[in-house]
Order: C-alpha cells, then structure tokens, then sequence
C-alpha cells in the first residue's frame, strides 16, 4: 500500500482521537496507527500540530511532551441518570468478563489434562501390553499349580523345627563358649582381643554374623 496523502492522515488522526476520546501523545499515534495506515511519525507530528492549530483537537504541554486529544465541546454533556446506567452496563460487562475468564481458566485447565491424558490410540497399546503381561503371569502360576516338587505342610513344618533346634543349639554353644573364655580371662593378663588373637578364635561379630530370632 502507498502512503497516504497528509489529508488522509489528517482525517485518520482526527477520527481516531474522537473515537478513542483520550489523550495521546504524538509517538502513541504513530505507534498505534503506522502499521495499519503507514504514515511516518513526521507525518503525525505535523498532523497532530495542525489538527491543534486548527482548533480541531486539543494540545497541552507536560514539561517537554505534548499531549492531544479530541476537543470535549463536540461531545454532549452526560445527564446523571445516563451516567448510572453507563455504570451498571460497566458492573454486567465486568461480571460478564469475569465469568469469561473463569471459564477459560477451567477449559485451560481442562485442555491440559486432555493433553496429559494417553490417546486411545495410546491406550489400546498399553492394554495389549497389559494382556501379554496377565498372559505370562497366568502360564507361570499354572506351571507351579502342575508342578510334582511342591513342598507339604508337613515338610514346611519339619524344617522349621530343624531350624529351631539348629538356632536353640547354637545360641546354646555359643553361651558356653563365652563363659568359658570369660573363666579362661580371669587368669590371662592381657585384653580379651589379644586372647582371641592369641589362640586364633574367630567369632560370629567378626564376619557380621547375629543369631537368628526362633
């Protein structure tokens, strides 16, 4: 698109302040005009001063800054009554915008789940994995069902006891053992470790051995 003449910018500039009825500052007109309409920011700069000259909008100056805005003249005056309905058209938009965003919120919310969520495509692999896996399983335990070596009640309790009398036996040896060394300590001048070193005795402790509880 070929830039526009300064007539159009001149009416581009002066619609959009009567339109947004705010003040602006040249470099606010040229950054949010420029894209759409492509015009310069000398272009606007001179527009907005001739706009001003010509009584058409309204310049103020803060320190080194201009500021225009549409002449408030051309607008009519807002009764009391309007006033109020203008503010309750405010509180349903506000409403409106706040159960907007909520819902958004939700189906964002939502959304990311689903996105977290397995496809069905997905989901048909894993429960064909699934399946394989119960497969195997179920071969297994009926291979050990058909299995001629189980162990009986019988054995199982035959073996416990053994174990019993193993660990009563050893508990038993190695309490004599000690009260013997202890006998044996009583006469002997040196510590107990050099005892042991002495005549080669090696204990459970020493291989981090502990009696079993029965």
């Amino acid at each position: 698109m070929s830039k526009p003449k300064d007539s159009a910018a001149t009416s581009v500039i002066l619609k959009y302040l009567i339109d947004q009825n705010r003040p602006f500052s040249a470099q606010d007109i040229f950054g949010n005009l420029q894209q759409e309409y492509h015009f310069g920011k000398t272009v606007a700069v001179k527009t907005l001063e001739q706009l001003a000259q010509g009584g058409k909008i309204k310049e103020k100056i803060y320190g080194k800054q201009k500021i225009y805005f549409a002449d408030q003249t051309q607008f009519t005056d807002v009764g009391e009554a309007e006033l109020k309905t203008l503010d309750n058209q405010i509180c349903e938009l506000s409403e409106k915008f706040q159960n907007l965003q909520q819902s958004c919120r939700q189906m964002e919310a939502e959304l990311k789940e689903l996105n977290n969520s397995m496809t069905t495509e997905e989901m048909s692999v894993e429960i064909e994995a699934l399946k394989q896996e119960c497969a195997l399983h179920r071969e297994k335990l009926q291979k050990f069902k058909s299995a001629s070596n189980h162990v009986t009640p019988e054995d199982k309790e035959q073996v416990y006891n053994e174990r019993k009398l193993y660990v009563k036996e050893w508990r038993k040896r190695k309490k004599m053992t000690s009260d013997l060394i202890d006998a044996v300590l009583e006469g002997y001048p040196r510590s107990k470790k050099q005892f042991y070193e002495e005549i080669g005795i090696e204990t459970d402790e020493d291989y981090s051995i502990a009696v079993p509880d029965v």
